[in-house]
This record gives structure tokens, C-alpha cells and sequence, in this order.
């Protein structure tokens, strides 16, 4: 790579950086939010209003030794159907409390593995999910699809209740790849339940793949993108893997020895980018991928592009209600975490309480800072302007910021009148960029991982 001795030299390779699905990141939420002010949150929410739902079932079949989320390992249905029966009373209670007429705009089910769910339980939780918060038009209802864990009847079920996005997690098709991560998934396997998917009508098919995997090479990524790509997805997540044994033990099971260094991740990126984009996706932010008429696509030509917790959207939703276990709440007013085990989660809502018991409340810069490093995860580009216009911040104070955060990088960002903007060299340092607007960058770097 022509730019790599100055990406060196600016830190990208030892640098450790929040990925900023969210400012302040989830390591700086505190116990000044709780289930009180979520509620008040909630009631607050305007009547007629469009929000978003996000629904978490930490449950999965096996636990892939990658993964580093929230999740536990069953091999019986009885804490799945009992953990629904928690989410049902979650639902009820939210409802009691939502204001008349909001209606849903993006509904996401993730995990762990939804899909672990049976099909008498996914109708169930589908059936008081829209009773609750029916879906609005033009909505969007997505569900993360492990291969290895679905069949016809829960795929029926998901499209009868109206599924209209399906996200099928790839990460790797080398066999040696799988069998050092732990997640064994055939290509025929994930082509077939593409098929499935297709053949129920639904309009949109995400992929997720990894890179930076141990034994990942050059040629393996080629492969693996080359078969992925056969399947046509609408839209692509190229994420970086985090090798952070020490934070995430079944990441332990992984040879630390096996993982591409630094420099080789780059490169395995910038690989899977270029055989995306000579199949026509178009480049949306660090890391995803889209075909030119997916929602994607076309929000980041209409400058709406929008980074949450699951990375980036075209919701532009003010709220963002997280149910389940360890799930996060975005409001106009701040953020709000549930408790992240599943009993004290239980507990709460047995309670007839909701499981707030962490979070953030905006205050002084928050706010315009979150938007700074959202534009710039976006966009690669902060309009003066629009903060200036949107904020209360004096030319003077954004100037001083802007002109700060180029100063840091040798410049290798560009300050105008404009604003500031990451130009295509520099766009590996973008997390690093925005970090220089994180004004909670300093204990950041603790709990962080790598780029």
C-alpha cells in the first residue's frame, strides 16, 4: 500500500479504537441511569412518533470461539422458551408505557442466535412485538440467520410474521479458517439457505464476513469473497476481527501465533474491498458494502447515513429501545443498557420493572461530539455548517476542534471552510480521527480494541 509507512508512523497499526457505534462508547456508561429514567424516557417519546426496536436472544447452539458478544451455549429448548416468556412480560410492560400511535420503523432481532428459537416462539414473540408497536410503512424487519440453525418451518414463520431482511453470518468459508474459529459452515450449506431465503419472497439478504482471521491469507480472502459474492447479497459487513483473549476466554481456544499481523489485516481489507467494488457494490463508511439500490446505498448519496449499535442504517429514528438481556436504548436524552446476565434480567421484569441498570445521560458537548464522529464514520467528512448550525458552539470553539483533530495527523486530514475531511489515503485512520473528538479518549483506550 503507497500510504502504509504514514499509517505506520500515525499509530494505525498499534492503535486500539472503539468502533463508535455510539459516543460515549458502552464502556463509559454509568449507573446514572436507571429503570425510572428509562421509563420517563420512554413516556417522553411523542406520540405518533416512528421508533426502532432492537430485540436480543443471547442464546446459542455451540459458542464460536470468535465471537466476543454477549452470549451462552444451550443445548435444550427450556431456558429459550423461558427467556421468551421474559421478553413477552418486557414487551407488555413497555406497551403500558409507550404513548399512542408510535409505530415501528426498523425492527432488528439479533443475538447470539435468534433463529435458535422454534416456530411456535417466534410467532409468539413476532405476534406481541407488533401488538405492542405495530410496524409502520415502509418498516423494515431484519432477523440475523445462523445457516447452521435454521429450517423451513422457523424460516416460515419469520416471513409470515414479516420479515423483509434477512442477515446470514458468513465470516469465512476456508475449512482451516472454520475449524481454528470454531463456527464450521459449509459454502453449500449457506448458498442453500440463501436459496431458502430468496425463494419466501424476502427483498433483502445481508452478509456478514470477517477479516483478520487466524490463517487468513490473501488467497483465502479471495476465495471467500469470490464464493460470497456467487450469492448476490445486497449488503455486505467487511468486519475486522478482535483477537482480545484476555477480555473474551473462549477467544482462548484460538492460537494467538496464527493471527495476521497488523499490516497483513490492512491488506486483507483492502482485498475484500476491491473485489466488492469491482462487482459494483458501493463503499458505505470503514466497512460495509452495498449494491447500488439497497438503503444503504442510497442513504449515503442522500448524506442520511446513520451509525447505531448494529452498525451503519438508514433509520433515522430519534429512538432506539433495546429489549433483552445486556440490550442498549438510545433516546434524544441519552442511553440505557439492560442488565446483562439473564437471571438478573428475569428478575427485574418479574418485578414488573424494566432491567435499566446503566447508562448515559447527555450533557454539555456530548451531543455535538457524537455527531462529529458519526458524520466522520459516515461521511469522512464534518460540515462546519451544519454543527454551527445544529449546536451550540461558537465558530471559534469548532474551529479550534477541527483544526486540533488535522494538526494530530500530520496532514493527512484536510481542515476548509467546509469543515474537516478524511480524503481516500486516509481514510484507515477514520476511527483514529474520530477518537480525537472523544473527549472520554483517555480511559477509552483501556477498554478498547483493535482497529
Amino acid at each position: 500500500m503507497r500510504y502504509e509507512p504514514q499509517l505506520a508512523r500515525l499509530g494505525l497499526f498499534d492503535a486500539r479504537v472503539p468502533r463508535y457505534t455510539s459516543y460515549p462508547t458502552a464502556p463509559h456508561f454509568g449507573g446514572s441511569v436507571d429503570h425510572t429514567l428509562f421509563t420517563t424516557w420512554v413516556e417522553a417519546i411523542p406520540a405518533g412518533s416512528a421508533i426502532s426496536l432492537y430485540l436480543h436472544v443471547p442464546f446459542c447452539r455451540r459458542l464460536c470461539w470468535f465471537c466476543a458478544c454477549r452470549t451462552q451455549g444451550t443445548q435444550s429448548e427450556a431456558p429459550v422458551i423461558a427467556y421468551v416468556a421474559t421478553l413477552l412480560a418486557e414487551i407488555a410492560l413497555l406497551r403500558r408505557h409507550l404513548p399512542q400511535g408510535v409505530t415501528l420503523s426498523r425492527l432488528h432481532w439479533g443475538g447470539g442466535t435468534p433463529t435458535l428459537l422454534p416456530a411456535a416462539q417466534i410467532e409468539r414473540l413476532a405476534a406481541a412485538v407488533f401488538e405492542a408497536v405495530p410496524l409502520g410503512a415502509g418498516a423494515e424487519f431484519s432477523v440475523e440467520i445462523d445457516p447452521n440453525e435454521i429450517d423451513a418451518a422457523r424460516l416460515d414463520a419469520l416471513v409470515a410474521a414479516g420479515m423483509n431482511r434477512a442477515s446470514i453470518g458468513v465470516q469465512d468459508f476456508d475449512p482451516l479458517i472454520q475449524k481454528t474459529i470454531g463456527r464450521a459452515q459449509s459454502y453449500e450449506l449457506t448458498r442453500d439457505v440463501a436459496d431458502m431465503i430468496r425463494d419466501r419472497g424476502v427483498r433483502s439478504l445481508n452478509a456478514d464476513i470477517l477479516y483478520g482471521l487466524p490463517h487468513q491469507t490473501t488467497a483465502r480472502m479471495i476465495d471467500s469473497v469470490e464464493k460470497l459474492l456467487t450469492l448476490s447479497p445486497d449488503r455486505v459487513a467487511l468486519y475486522g476481527y478482535a483477537h482480545v483473549p484476555w477480555m473474551s476466554r473462549r477467544q482462548q481456544m484460538i492460537p494467538s501465533d496464527t493471527m495476521p499481523t497488523p499490516q497483513e489485516r490492512l491488506r486483507l481489507f483492502e482485498t475484500a474491498a476491491e473485489l466488492f467494488n469491482a462487482d459494483g457494490y458501493t463503499s458505505v463508511g470503514i466497512d460495509h458494502f452495498a449494491r447500488p439500490d439497497d438503503g444503504l446505498a442510497r442513504a449515503l448519496a442522500a448524506g442520511t447515513l446513520r451509525r447505531n449499535f448494529q452498525g451503519y442504517t438508514d433509520d433515522t429514528a430519534p429512538v432506539l429501545i433495546g429489549l433483552g438481556a445486556s440490550s442498549i436504548s438510545r433516546f434524544p436524552q441519552g442511553f440505557a443498557q439492560n442488565v446483562s446476565g439473564t437471571s438478573d434480567y428475569t428478575k427485574a421484569i418479574r418485578a414488573g420493572r424494566f432491567a435499566t441498570h446503566r447508562g448515559h445521560v447527555f450533557a454539555g458537548e456530548d451531543q455535538m461530539r457524537a455527531r462529529i464522529i458519526e458524520a466522520l464514520m459516515c461521511d469522512f467528512h464534518v460540515s462546519r455548517a451544519e454543527i454551527l448550525r445544529d449546536f451550540d458552539c461558537t465558530p471559534d470553539r469548532l474551529d479550534a476542534l477541527l483544526r486540533s483533530a488535522s494538526e494530530a495527523f500530520g496532514g493527512m486530514v484536510t481542515v476548509d471552510a467546509d469543515g474537516l475531511t478524511i480524503p481516500p489515503a486516509a481514510r484507515p485512520l477514520t476511527r483514529m480521527v474520530a477518537r480525537a473528538f472523544d473527549a472520554y479518549s483517555q480511559t477509552a483506550a483501556q477498554h478498547s480494541i483493535a482497529v
